[in-house]
């Protein structure tokens, strides 16, 4: 069946999976029905998928191929799924095919950051990085070729977005089971900390609490004509007597794009949601709205989505109204009226985890506090050291003080060290020495006898 708008699985991708429904205003003006108006992608909705941005891109430039657009248009949803919608990439204009390649040598980019990253995080820098090997792991591109977008690259992005987006609303179950488990958990541990008659005083409030929530007006089934006229009269605010389910689509399919995707639909279950759960009431759990408002959307996809591609057509749409269970559905029952998700051998299990985690924790930390040991002591050596090595500095400095201030007192001194005043001392002992012997020599030639003359000499003529 053709379709209003081309990309109604490609673009389903992108819009309509992991979005939390936008409530409705509750007192809008009254609507006239309007056209379906051109779409206008939504920047905010997001997959939830870690390759998000480039799915969106590439259909963004996808969508810009008349030829392209044209195939989409007329594809079904198994021509997309098997892979041959990504033949036709070959027949795209030259722009596009140029676009494409810049997106994925962009995300190929993107990933050999996120890598680089990763290895760096966990200390092996040192380790050679095989970009190629590693790339591998990321499924929604073609690793072997790296700088052109082919075939095979629309081929690998749409399956794995395909296993990927199945799997989301299993995700979402198990973490909604593990937080109730977690809750019960803490329950039971805050409990088991009270003595007895306060132990008993809090059970009984927690119970009155559950059961204070159990009293909530009746939820109609979601999809039901009595579900559905709700919203037509409180949130549309218009006549109830004038129901027409054709108009009701086409009043909140609000992107215009002719198909209610899961955002959509979630939307129309705000009312119903309203009677049970109340963000101001402490015995309202939100996080269980949310769980509420999921398997609310998949009770109407099982039943309306007959081609299973996760959005529901209008032709889809009018012909669950004729079916028996819109007019008489079976009474909705509440996550307050269910078994716990979870059973108790799964919260042993769980506690169990719980358990080797604290434990694994306790000895990170105990490392921790034996290595903030390590380096508390070693602090108090170095600032140990830091005190000796400023009182040696003090100590230097005031030696060096000392030595200018006593040199800076001292006579003066002569060329080879000595005082000044020493050398006039030497001289003056030179002095006294040197009369000493000027007199002792001349007391001993006092007492020597002259030497007679020579005899028998020549005379001398006069």
């Amino acid at each position: 069946m053709k379709r209003m708008m081309a990309p109604h699985w490609l673009l389903l991708l992108s819009l309509s999976v992991g979005v939390m429904a936008v409530p409705i205003d509750r007192n809008p003006a009254p609507q006239e029905v309007h056209p379906p108006k051109e779409e206008v992608p939504d920047e905010n909705a997001d997959t939830g998928l870690y390759y998000d941005r480039y799915l969106r891109e590439v259909i963004e430039v996808l969508e810009t191929d008349p030829h392209f657009r044209e195939k989409l248009q007329t594809a079904n949803t198994e021509d997309i799924k098997s892979g041959r919608l990504s033949k036709e990439l070959d027949l795209v204009g030259h722009h596009v095919r140029t676009r494409l390649d810049e997106l994925k040598r962009q995300e190929v980019s993107r990933l050999r950051m996120l890598l680089k990253a990763k290895m760096d995080s966990t200390n092996t820098q040192s380790v050679k990085l095989d970009h190629a090997s590693l790339l591998k792991q990321f499924e929604h591109l073609d690793p072997h070729n790296q700088n052109t977008f082919e075939a095979k690259d629309l081929e690998l992005l749409i399956a794995t977005a395909t296993k990927d987006l199945e799997n989301y609303d299993t995700e979402r179950h198990e973490e909604f089971k593990r937080y109730e488990m977690m809750k019960e958990h803490e329950r039971r541990e805050y409990l088991k900390g009270l003595d007895q008659e306060k132990r008993e005083k809090e059970e009984k409030r927690m119970e009155e609490l559950k059961e204070k929530h159990r009293q909530h007006p009746k939820v109609n089934a979601p999809g039901s004509v009595a579900q559905l006229r709700e919203v037509w009269e409180e949130t549309d605010q218009l006549d109830p007597q004038e129901f027409n389910p054709k108009t009701f689509f086409k009043l909140h399919d609000t992107n215009g794009d002719g198909l209610l995707d899961e955002q959509e639909l979630e939307a129309l279950f705000t009312k119903e949601l309203e009677k049970v759960y109340d963000p101001k009431n402490e015995e309202d759990d939100m996080m269980e709205m949310e769980e509420e408002r999921l398997r609310m959307r998949e009770h109407v996809m099982k039943n309306v989505d007959l081609n299973q591609d996760r959005v529901v057509s209008l032709d889809e749409f009018l012909k669950s109204t004729e079916k028996k269970e819109f007019n008489n559905p079976k009474e909705w029952e509440t996550l307050d009226g269910q078994k716990p998700v979870y059973s108790e051998e799964e919260l042993q299990r769980f506690e169990a985890e719980l358990r080797d985690k604290e434990a694994e924790l306790g000895r990170r930390a105990e490392t921790l506090r034996q290595e903030q040991e390590i380096l508390k002591e070693r602090g108090k050596a170095l600032e140990a050291q830091k005190r000796e090595y400023q009182q040696a500095v003090m100590e230097m400095a005031q030696r060096q003080k000392q030595q200018q201030e006593e040199v800076k007192d001292a006579p003066p001194a002569g060329p080879n060290g000595e005082l000044q005043f020493q050398q006039g001392i030497n001289k003056l002992q030179q002095e006294e020495t040197g009369e000493k012997n000027v007199g002792k020599v001349a007391v001993q030639n006092e007492g020597e006898v002259p030497a007679e003359p020579p005899q028998n000499l020549p005379q001398q003529t006069p």
